[in-house]
């Protein structure tokens, strides 16, 4: 693989807006000793999100057990459980007013439920405060436990994520633990417990993967009946991590999305600055159009 670093590109552009709106919700954040993903993960749409009043909530620390080659996310020895992080979760999102609330968290693969009980329990504290608030969960793998799944997917969320992250043939060399057939178990398995909650999924390019690849993991997606795919661009965090193998043009990205939706996935965001929470209110709605579509026909 290529050891020279890429320049970035033009239409890698950060909108920055930090208005009222980022202000307060950066404050409320602090107060409630509360994680976003959009933080810890230097997400590129933290300033566009924050503005419109959105947030990914990071839970059970913000450190994780695991050290993906391709996250910025602090890894090591997590602190202690924090039974009261799912209220205080609720009411930040109740404070924020939101329609669409995303929970994620760190790995913590030295709980023996991987952190399930917490994500279950953030699930219900939002909906008792926000019933008419959609909630995804954007869940880790559980080293696989099927026992951990069905502890979420009991707690009924609008959507259950989890990212596959990169194509087959490059899983291990960007994900550390995670397994790429394991994380299309997680899918599977998620179907089969829930039927009606729509699943998604997200991959970043720019790692080293083929366009064939790409389409690979569509097709591997589709097979086990993930609703919803979001296609981003991978952006190297610091120069510890992957270098960019490759940008992909705008135009690239629009065909994916083409590819995808031929494939037949309810939503599919795809765009250099996409990433997995990106637009999410639109997605719910966009699942909700086609589940209806089904029925009708």
């Amino acid at each position: 693989m290529s050891k020279t670093k890429q320049p970035k590109p033009d239409w890698i552009r950060i909108k920055l807006t930090t208005g009222d709106n980022y202000k307060e919700i950066k404050s409320m954040m602090r107060s409630k000793t509360l994680h976003t993903v959009c933080e810890e993960a230097r997400c590129p749409n933290i300033y566009e999100c924050w503005a419109n009043r959105t947030a990914t909530f990071m839970i059970l620390g913000d450190i994780c057990t695991r050290a993906c080659r391709f996250c910025a996310v602090n890894t090591g020895l997590p602190t202690e459980l924090d039974l009261q992080e799912p209220e205080r979760v609720a009411e930040a999102a109740e404070q924020m007013n939101l329609r669409h609330c995303v929970v994620t968290s760190v790995a913590r693969d030295d709980l023996k439920d991987g952190g399930a009980y917490i994500f279950a329990e953030t699930v219900k504290a939002i909906r008792r405060r926000l019933p008419l608030c959609s909630v995804e969960v954007l869940i880790p793998d559980f080293m696989g436990s099927e026992e951990s799944l069905k502890i979420v997917m009991d707690a009924k969320p609008d959507i259950l994520n989890h990212n596959i992250e990169t194509v087959k043939r490059m899983s291990d060399r960007v994900r550390a633990k995670a397994k790429y057939d394991r994380s299309l178990q997680l899918l599977k398995n998620a179907k089969m417990m829930q039927p009606d909650i729509p699943t998604k999924s997200s991959i970043m390019l720019g790692v080293g993967e083929e366009w064939d690849e790409i389409l690979e993991a569509m097709d591997d997606l589709r097979a086990v009946d993930c609703d919803i795919m979001t296609i981003g661009q991978y952006l190297q965090p610091s120069p510890k991590h992957l270098n960019v193998e490759k940008y992909y043009t705008p135009e690239e990205f629009a065909i994916l999305k083409e590819e995808g939706m031929k494939r037949g996935f309810s939503h599919v965001e795809s765009g250099p600055l996409v990433r997995s929470s990106y637009h999410a209110h639109e997605q719910v709605k966009s699942a909700a159009r086609s589940k209806e579509e089904t029925v009708q026909s």
